[in-house]
């Protein structure tokens, strides 16, 4: 990961939050299959990062309000995104 691209076997497009959906269930976080851990907590918001996002869609079907869509195009990851969780995250 230390080039911040994804893997180019993975032919699904990475998939997105719509945190005006998301009720913050943290269900998508453990479906994330661990070799990808490509969803986390990020303050107030759940986020998936796309270059760790396979695009294998198994956090989409236990979603309970379907707030989870593949990305259309191209998508930068804000660079605050990379940091470690902060200690005050009120989700865990």
């Amino acid at each position: 990961m230390e080039n911040r691209e994804r893997n180019p076997k993975w032919k699904n497009p990475p998939l997105y939050i719509d945190m005006s959906i998301c009720i913050n269930c943290d269900t998508c976080i453990r479906h994330c299959p661990p070799q990808f851990g490509a969803i986390f907590n990020h303050g107030m918001d759940v986020i998936i990062i796309p270059e760790l996002c396979s695009g294998c869609n198994k956090c989409i079907e236990p979603c309970p309000v379907d707030c989870i869509h593949p990305v259309e195009g191209d998508v930068e990851t804000p660079l605050d995104w990379w940091e470690a969780p902060e200690d005050d995250d009120p989700y865990r």
